[in-house]
């Protein structure tokens, strides 16, 4: 499902992480949960075009590998490493399939990552994967949809997405279609929003343990952007949410 998606997008990804929710709420909030990253190796899976890669980099990673399904993101990836080089590895790959890799990460990224098992089978794969890859008593960082996210909620337009639901059940939750309005053209992936007691099975059953839910937060400078009311919304039905957990 995702690949062909992701195919068709390339290094326009890259305006995910201008529109509001992204810059304002998510990156803030994740760098924030993974913290100190100087002098540890970071796994980045479904990396994308490697923003989160890059940023890690920059803050003082020691090595830094970013694996992603899509052909077309990880030559994105590496073109904008080419441009800019910070020394940041890039591989195709499929995390339900991916090997024990060369050595083993202190920290794993999963953002937007876990949510495209297409089951709960494939879920603990992938999880088990990353399990892995990882030293023991290292960290697995996740950002996905929330799963107690409802479709009744204000619209997310202003804050330059759409989230709604895709008509379609599976096994690990509903289907949800993300729209970035991007100018000119939207972006509409579709994946799904498990519910929050796979996630913690999943993670628990490939030996995964502390697993912990942090919510989204907005930065200052969102709010010296925007003012607070204007984040009312968003704070009080937020359609993203983090985790953490350790190996």
């Amino acid at each position: 499902m995702s690949v062909q998606q992701y195919d068709g997008i390339g290094e326009a990804f890259e305006g995910f992480k201008g529109l509001p929710l992204t810059r304002y709420g998510e990156v803030p909030s994740f760098l924030g949960l993974v913290g100190d990253v100087s002098g540890k190796s970071v796994l980045d899976l479904a990396c994308g075009t490697g923003f989160y890669s890059r940023e890690f980099k920059r803050r003082g990673a020691t090595d830094v590998l970013g694996v992603d399904i899509s052909v077309e993101m990880v030559g994105a990836a590496r073109e904008i490493e080419q441009r800019d080089p910070l020394g940041v590895r890039y591989e195709v790959g499929d995390v339900a399939e991916l090997r024990p890799l060369e050595q083993r990460f202190d920290i794993a990224l999963g953002v937007q990552c876990l949510n495209y098992a297409e089951d709960i089978a494939a879920m603990k794969r992938m999880c088990r994967n990353i399990h892995q890859n990882l030293v023991p008593g290292g960290e697995f960082f996740v950002l996905a949809q929330n799963p107690d996210y409802r479709f009744d909620n204000p619209s997310l337009d202003k804050y330059g997405f759409l989230c709604e639901p895709a008509g379609e059940e599976i096994e690990t939750g509903p289907r949800v279609r993300v729209t970035a309005l991007l100018d000119p053209q939207p972006i509409t992936i579709v994946s799904s929003a498990p519910r929050r007691e796979v996630y913690e099975d999943c993670l628990s059953a490939t030996g995964f343990s502390a697993v912990e839910w942090v919510p989204l937060q907005v930065s200052e400078a969102g709010i010296r952007e925007f003012g607070e009311d204007f984040w009312a919304d968003l704070l009080s039905y937020p359609p993203l949410e983090m985790l953490r957990c350790r190996a």
